[in-house]
């Protein structure tokens, strides 16, 4: 009698066993299930926080600054008014600048906070060539009095293609300085690397399971022509894309659609908490 309540006890205890791990399998089948790929990205582009260089009003293109306390602080904000969206993947420049307001946001966030942040040399900046480390007038002065307008006239009728190829222009003159130097691209450069950039992020992304945002930090005017490559209807906001705005970009279906542009909301949300 004993000994068959003992075999009828390690008979049930392995009864148990059994559907212990058959229900702690069925558990792990259920949560990779609901992990799949995204069917659409939600794209938050971001420019970088104000830079010592901005602060000294230099032509700041591959060249480098470290941001600011009060560019740390802004960025911070910006990270703490995104901090509820969970991003899938993060991506910055090359550039130290980028790469500290993108790890700014990232570790501000409730749930993608252990993201590593991946660095593509395509979202830098625009190469100013020799005007690199210059006073910004003195670049200014020099595109104006080559097209023959006023400081002013150029100013208020810039874009990032007239702008971008006048300082290549420029550049080329400067032929000893060439040999030794990086030659300023002109537009097409810019924009055909920016453009295999994003497009890359996006294959990329469109395939890894996660919630469909991702995080992009780059600059000012490689954004805008970024989103005038993009987009035939673009045009940049008066006084250029504002330190640590965010624009927003979706991609569905092969097709790119512009959300919202300048977007400061983030950091005053930020601001408040």
């Amino acid at each position: 009698m004993k000994k068959a309540v003992k075999l009828l006890g390690v008979l049930m205890l392995g009864l148990l066993v059994v559907a212990g791990c058959g229900n702690g399998n069925a558990k792990k089948e259920d949560a990779s299930a609901t992990k799949k790929a995204p069917e659409e990205l939600t794209l938050y582009i971001v420019r970088h926080g104000k830079t010592m260089l901005n602060t000294t009003d230099r032509v700041q293109g591959w060249s480098d600054a470290v941001l600011t306390k009060a560019g740390e602080e802004v960025v911070t904000a910006a990270g703490v008014g995104l901090k509820d969206i969970e991003f899938q993947n993060a991506y910055s420049s090359d550039s130290g600048r980028a790469i500290q307001t993108a790890n700014l946001i990232v570790k501000e966030s409730e749930k993608s906070s252990d993201l590593k942040v991946i660095t593509d040399e395509r979202l830098r900046e625009f190469n100013f060539g020799t005007y690199e480390g210059d006073l910004n007038h003195t670049m200014w002065q020099d595109i104006a009095d080559d097209q023959a307008v006023t400081l002013e006239e150029f100013m208020k009728n810039m874009t990032p293609e007239s702008f971008a190829n006048s300082v290549a222009k420029l550049d080329a003159k400067n032929v000893e300085e060439a040999k030794v130097n990086w030659p300023a691209e002109d537009y097409k450069t810019i924009t055909t690397r920016l453009k295999a950039g994003l497009d890359d992020i996006v294959e990329k992304e469109m395939k890894n399971e996660g919630s469909g945002n991702v995080l992009i930090a780059s600059h000012g005017l490689s954004i805008s022509a970024l989103l005038a490559t993009l987009f035939d209807d673009y045009k940049i906001p008066e006084g250029g894309l504002k330190n640590a705005s965010v624009c927003t970009v979706k991609y569905k279906d092969g097709k790119y659609t512009l959300d919202k542009v300048n977007d400061l909301s983030y950091v005053e949300a930020g601001q408040t908490k």
